[in-house]
């Protein structure tokens, strides 16, 4: 069946059995992350949801063990933070013996310059190096549980910026927080190829996923100003908005679809497998440097060197 722009996450799914699967959601306890929790476990998967608020993180496990039947697990985690993410995934780990999908859903949008206490900017700590560290740190779990997964949650704007590997922290030169912003959504992309290149032999494929635009709490921090630039951008670039069901829908495909067997690295939109950018004023598609090989494989490496130095480089 062929799905497309206005496809939800309950029609991608439909006659999807997860039972038996793991599934790992980040940024769970709200928005894409919480509907692509909801719809996963609906189709039998045991899901466990992951974020920063405890609070929010049991309002949304009870709606969706209200609305499914199924209880899931949670789970503390502030990807800005590397001995979160280490806590995270070690209790984790103690608690399962392996993962089928990981999908890095979280993320933080065109926020003011902050930095981590390790000096990352704040959009690459979390959108970024945040998953680059959990990714890793869960790769055990993934290949005992492979064939499996990992869906990085990417945008389209991407296309703002390609990755300053010289100065991703924006030390030497003036914060922009769109460009910070889509500096991290191409290291998702670029992490997506890299390790789907690295992790194909072990029967883990990768995919990056554009959900579209979707009114969600990830643009909490702009402006009314910045927020009204943005809605006449995409209305400019003929963009329309999305549910939340629907803005979820890619990622659930990405994650279970059979088309996507064989495949891996793959840039993912409206439910279906995206091309090249055809041109400035066309909303769909990757930008050329999205597939920087070059670019990917030095971003691994940079992201070793500063997210946590004892790492296998996903060995």
């Amino acid at each position: 069946m062929a799905f497309g722009f206005n496809s939800t996450t309950d029609d991608v799914l439909a006659g999807v059995d997860l039972t038996g699967r793991t599934i790992l959601v980040t940024g769970a306890s709200g928005g894409l992350g919480e509907e692509t929790a909801r719809a996963l476990a609906a189709r039998g998967a045991s899901v466990t949801i992951a974020a920063r608020s405890e609070d929010k993180l049991d309002a949304a496990a009870a709606r969706i063990g209200k609305g499914t039947g199924k209880k899931v697990e949670t789970g503390l985690l502030a990807l800005d933070r590397p001995e979160s993410v280490r806590t995270f995934a070690e209790t984790w780990m103690a608690g399962h013996d392996q993962l089928n999908i990981l999908i890095n859903n979280a993320g933080v949008m065109a926020c003011p310059l902050s930095r981590t206490k390790e000096g990352w900017e704040m959009q690459f700590a979390t959108n970024h190096l945040g998953h680059f560290l959990l990714t890793n740190l869960l790769l055990p779990a993934l290949k005992k549980g492979a064939p499996g997964r990992v869906v990085n949650l990417s945008s389209a704007a991407h296309r703002y910026a390609t990755v300053d590997l010289e100065d991703p922290n924006f030390v030497s030169r003036d914060y922009n927080p769109q460009v910070a912003y889509g500096q991290s959504k191409t290291a998702n992309v670029w992490f997506t190829r890299e390790l789907d290149k690295r992790l194909a032999g072990n029967g883990i494929r990768a995919f990056a996923v554009q959900p579209g635009g979707i009114h969600t709490d990830l643009g909490r921090h702009m402006s009314q100003e910045q927020l009204n630039a943005t809605l006449q951008f995409m209305e400019d670039q003929g963009i329309a908005l999305k549910t939340i069901p629907q803005g979820a829908a890619t990622t659930c495909w990405g994650a279970t679809s059979s088309d996507l067997e064989g495949k891996g690295g793959e840039y993912l939109e409206d439910c279906g497998v995206a091309g090249p950018n055809p041109g400035p004023e066309e909303p769909l598609g990757y930008a050329p440097h999205a597939v920087d090989a070059r670019g990917a494989a030095n971003l691994s490496w940079n992201s070793h060197r500063r997210s946590d130095k004892r790492l296998p480089v996903m060995a």
